[in-house]
């Protein structure tokens, strides 16, 4: 089964091994392939990856559990023995040279496909193992995580999860180095090689001070926002986005604000607005963990219900298998039955997109 991996690692590099189409002019034999893939090892692409992700030896070699001469000595052997170098050593942090990046990109492919026939095994023997780490933006783990991931533990102890608070950007960037197998965030994310997988519909809702105009209001019109005393999260928040999609505030000017605050924590901005004024837009999910006296504080828009869509993300290496079908069966039975429905409103792109009514 390796053998075979590592085959086709060599078929798909044979444009870029420069001295093996010199050496036998394109001829391909079996044995030629068989020589080429005796000399690579899964540990050596693992360790070359480590070292594009981290763009660093020492820190590779510690994510990798080994010493740093031993990975060093590795990548240098599999160098020697492919003919190519594979990272420029004289820059830092280290980068790879233009073979290097493609030998890497189907190191990373073989890698996948590897991890891939483990999850299969695995599930083929109706038991789950394994570490699975996982990426979660700040606007939805705090709301989230506690509701699933005990249960999702002790229904399956053989999975080790490993969370990690990342904004959207990383997360779909460590998805495709394999850093993380699978994330959470709000969607339609459209990255390719990113396949997306609809959880629930949260409704935006505005939350505000208890003098605030908005509190002396059943409904708020979305046509009332101004942008004066709004808090926001740090631009790169997809909350943020779509908070600015669905108020149309592009031209933001919090004029009327004591201060100016960057940051993702939205527990943060709700402190902030009981103590110094103004408002905010946010989750569904966060009303649920608010006392009644901060419910009272909240407040719908008038006629219409803005959503924003939570899904699971991850690539190929993880498509159909039971893992993921597990954990969406167990976030969304985590969740109120109300959040599943994503025909009770409109959803709320967040990648420069105006709200959308669903169908």
């Amino acid at each position: 089964m390796v053998s075979f991996l590592l085959i086709k690692f060599c078929l798909r590099c044979k444009n870029i091994l420069k001295i093996f189409i010199s050496q036998i002019n394109n001829n391909y034999t079996h044995i030629d392939f068989l020589y080429i893939c005796q000399m690579v090892s899964l540990i050596q692409l693992e360790y070359i990856v480590a070292v594009d992700t981290y763009r660093h030896f020492a820190t590779a070699a510690d994510k990798c559990f080994v010493t740093q001469p031993t990975l060093s000595m590795q990548i240098k052997k599999m160098e020697e023995d492919l003919g190519v170098i594979i990272f420029d050593r004289s820059k830092q942090p280290v980068v790879p040279t233009i073979a290097g990046e493609k030998i890497i990109e189907q190191a990373r492919d073989v890698l996948a496909e590897w991890k891939k026939i483990e999850v299969i095994a695995s599930e083929s023997k109706d038991i789950m193992t394994g570490e699975l780490h996982i990426g979660v933006i700040p606007t939805i783990s705090p709301y989230l995580l506690p509701r699933f991931s005990g249960e999702f533990r002790r229904k399956f102890p053989g999975v080790d999860l490993k969370v990690k608070e990342m904004v959207t950007e990383r997360i779909a960037e460590s998805l495709l180095k394999g850093i993380i197998d699978v994330g959470i965030l709000v969607t339609p994310l459209n990255e390719k090689g990113v396949f997306e997988m609809p959880l629930y519909y949260e409704e935006m809702l505005i939350y505000s001070s208890k003098n605030h105009p908005y509190n002396k209001q059943q409904v708020v019109n979305v046509t009332q926002i101004k942008t004066d005393d709004i808090w926001l999260l740090t631009d790169g928040h997809c909350f943020r986005h779509q908070v600015v999609n669905l108020c149309d505030i592009h031209h933001y000017s919090a004029s009327e604000l004591p201060f100016e605050f960057e940051g993702g924590n939205l527990d943060t901005l709700i402190k902030i607005i009981d103590k110094e004024g103004g408002y905010t837009l946010i989750p569904e999910l966060s009303w649920f963990d608010m006392d009644d006296n901060k419910r009272q504080q909240v407040r719908h828009f008038e006629n219409m219900v803005p959503l924003r869509e939570v899904s699971l993300v991850f690539t190929r290496k993880f498509q159909k298998t039971k893992l993921i079908e597990e954990l969406a069966k167990e976030i969304k039975s985590s969740v109120p039955p109300s959040l599943l429905s994503k025909d009770r409103g409109m959803l709320v792109e967040w990648k420069n997109h105006l709200p959308t009514q669903n169908q």
